[in-house]
């Protein structure tokens, strides 16, 4: 069943490529500014590199891959290594099909804000499974693995340099947006990373306990913590069952709690963040 779970992230590594590269060429290119990433330095240097922008940042991202492949692990590298195909690829198709672009909106601040909120989606569902889109991401997970940087400030501090490089050609309107928008978009990443990883933590008191921790763990393939708790008004013994679930499966156990146990009593509080082995657990039911 290992297969299955590496198809589906391979098909989201396809997708979340396809976005972050369209975010290049559509709104990034043609809107006048660069942002810190691969593509921003990119298209500053291919001013001074008679080479086309999908052949350069095949180049910068091959060398930047052999970086994160020895510092990162063969999983991030195996997964970034067809990231960084990807990207000069698609950028190749786009070039051919559709060479002459114009700004998404005609105002670079506009077009700015725009990228950011897709070009972020994007490169959240690349980290959401241990993957990039090459480039100065793989620095940015650098910084993530050995200096417990968060994701999205390590992409703002390893993008701020490179957004700084666009005085070299553009004016210093552009250099301040660009640099504006580096910032922006560490924030708007966490942002998008935090709700992609966020859980429920669900406690319930229920006359039917035992059935409410079957479903559990034998539908839901989680694990449960009993506890043992007393009533305040009624001074009655009771068994609460606390669980931590994803979004779906929250709304999975929650009808069935509606249909077989309406009188139960939940509480349920927001996660951010799950370390340990209940990201492994579920796996082994599959």
């Amino acid at each position: 069943m290992k297969n299955k779970i590496n198809v589906k992230e391979y098909v989201i590594l396809v997708i979340g490529m396809f976005i972050v590269a369209a975010s290049v060429y559509y709104i990034m290119m043609p809107g006048g500014f660069v942002l810190g990433s691969l593509s921003g330095l990119v298209i500053v240097l291919v001013n001074f590199i008679p080479l086309s922008i999908s052949a350069l940042t095949f180049i910068i991202n091959i060398i930047l891959l052999v970086i994160g492949y020895v510092f990162i692990g063969k999983e991030f590298g195996g997964k970034t290594v067809v990231a960084s195909i990807l990207l000069p690829a698609y950028l190749a198709v786009f070039e051919r099909v559709t060479p002459n672009v114009t700004s998404l909106t005609g105002d670079m601040l506009i077009d700015m804000l725009c990228y950011l909120l897709v070009i972020c989606f994007g490169q959240a569902l690349l980290f959401g499974i241990n993957a990039s889109s090459g480039g100065l991401d793989i620095v940015a997970k650098l910084l993530n693995k050995y200096l417990y940087m968060e994701l999205g400030k390590a992409i703002m501090v390893a993008g701020f340099a490179t957004a700084a490089t666009s005085v070299l050609v553009y004016d210093r309107k552009t250099v301040v947006v660009s640099l504006l928008g580096t910032y922006l978009s560490g924030i708007v990443l966490d942002n998008f990373i935090d709700g992609f990883h966020m859980r429920k933590k669900v406690c319930i008191i229920s006359s039917d306990y035992q059935a409410v921790q079957e479903y559990i763990v034998k539908e839901l393939h989680r694990g449960v913590t009993l506890y043992s708790a007393f009533g305040g008004m009624n001074h009655e013994e009771k068994m609460e069952v606390v669980t931590i679930l994803e979004k779906n499966e929250y709304g999975k156990l929650l009808s069935y709690i509606h249909a077989n146990d309406p009188s139960a009593f939940l509480t349920v509080s927001t996660v951010g963040e799950v370390v340990g082995q209940w990201n492994k657990n579920r796996r082994k039911f599959f």
